[in-house]
């Protein structure tokens, strides 16, 4: 029984009561129950039009699925950035684990798995005519 079918039924209950219709109460119950048909009527519409913006909101999760997959291709985008923004590989335990920024300004990075120490060697050979690699020529 939908919610409006049951405002109907308690409306109906009421009028078998047969109570005054002149009566103060009377009044009030009938105030009481055109609220709740109102009440009812809005929700049922609330209800329908969310099943259309879930419908909506399915179809751009699927679309937006196939233009990952296209954008993406072979790469393993959601792997790279789960865990966060750099994976090393420990030599000693060959346990793969990720990295942050911050983590990777410090001087060591230990294994979570075995402990052993890593220092990050993050110098870039540049082939480019700019002074960034000055520091090593001096």
């Amino acid at each position: 029984m939908t919610l409006t079918e049951k405002v109907f039924y308690l409306k109906g209950l009421a009028e078998g009561l047969e109570l005054d219709e002149k009566s103060k109460e009377t009044k009030v119950f009938n105030t009481i129950f055109d609220i709740l048909e109102d009440l009812a009527v809005t929700v049922t519409d609330i209800d329908e039009v969310l099943e259309l913006v879930e419908e909506h909101l399915d179809a751009v999760d699927e679309d937006l699925d196939e233009l990952e997959s296209f954008v993406y291709e072979d790469e393993d985008y959601d792997d790279e950035y789960e865990c966060g923004l750099f994976e090393l590989e420990c030599p000693a335990c060959s346990e793969s684990f990720c990295i942050d920024d911050e983590m990777m300004d410090e001087e060591f990075i230990e294994c979570p798995k075995c402990g052993e120490k890593l220092e990050l060697d993050l110098d870039i050979d540049c082939d480019c005519e700019c002074d960034c690699n000055s520091e090593d020529d001096e």
